[in-house]
């Protein structure tokens, strides 16, 4: 149910990627999305592909199915594909299915995307910077074409909301493929929401610290050990350089891209909305 004073986006259908993950960013917004009135299409890639695409790292099939059956379970109304974002065709079915079982699609939220193929730029292969590029970068581009066009035929505008991350401002060590591919993702949301503008489609970028999601936690293990820092040294050092003290939760940027999609961010676009607790002020 929508609580009071919380936008209502009843009668919206979103469509959400990497959302099967429990704890995960994109697990977040569905659910956000969805108390919020919204029929919501959750999506994975479902299926491990290699060392770049291990299980670890992926939302399955499985995790896919209880993600629909718990938020089902509340009485909320979802579905889920499974969705390589890489793949056009694939694009296009899912959004076909999206519209199929819920009628239209008024909101993307374009959140899948890879943040373990770290290395330093001497070191990077050729192969980790495809991967990353393909998913952060050239899954957005694909899932806003299509879903745009989608918007433009039914003609009632709509939201695109792309998942970006203070590595769109900023740059960090060992993350020359991420750190590109989000900076390249702020700047499709950019040329898009001048694009779309004229036909009532948003286009807008979330941009958070550090989460500690599945893979935050990862992130954390990494980053502590290169620095050579315990993680209670790391993570205090975290805290210190962010103002509100703490670094962020899914269910902040899930607030943000609730707020996004909804009629009070009517006049919003081209935006690189930050959701740091003050870490990134540009």
């Amino acid at each position: 149910m929508v609580g009071a004073g919380v936008p209502s986006l009843t009668g919206k259908v979103a469509l959400v990627t990497g959302a099967a993950r429990d704890g995960g960013l994109g697990r977040a917004i569905a659910t956000r999305l969805a108390e919020s009135g919204a029929a919501v299409m959750l999506t994975d890639i479902g299926t491990p592909s290699g060392t770049q695409f291990a299980e670890a790292h992926i939302g399955s099939r499985a995790v896919l199915d209880l993600a629909v059956a718990d938020l089902r379970a509340r009485d909320l109304r979802v579905a889920a594909m499974e969705l390589d974002v890489r793949d056009e065709a694939g694009w296009q079915r899912t959004i076909a299915g999206t519209v199929a079982e819920f009628g239209r699609l008024d909101i993307l939220v374009n959140n899948a995307g890879v943040g373990y193929l770290m290395q330093l730029v001497t070191e990077l292969t050729l192969a980790d910077w495809d991967a990353v590029l393909a998913v952060n970068l050239t899954g957005p581009f694909l899932g806003t074409k299509h879903a745009a066009a989608q918007m433009i035929a039914q003609g009632s505008g709509g939201r695109i909301i792309n998942i970006a991350s203070q590595a769109a401002k900023s740059g960090f060590p060992y993350a020359a493929a991420y750190t590109s591919s989000k900076h390249g993702l702020v700047g499709l949301t950019r040329a898009t929401a001048v694009e779309l503008g004229g036909h009532g489609i948003t286009v807008n970028a979330v941009c958070p610290n550090h989460v500690t999601t599945g893979l935050g936690a990862w992130q954390n293990t990494f980053f502590a050990e290169k620095l050579g820092l315990t993680m209670e040294e790391y993570l205090a050092a975290m805290r210190q350089r962010i103002p509100l003290g703490r670094p962020g939760t899914p269910d902040d940027t899930a607030a943000a891209c609730a707020w996004l999609a909804s009629t009070d961010a009517n006049y919003v676009t081209g935006e690189a909305l930050n959701v740091s607790g003050g870490e990134e002020m540009h």
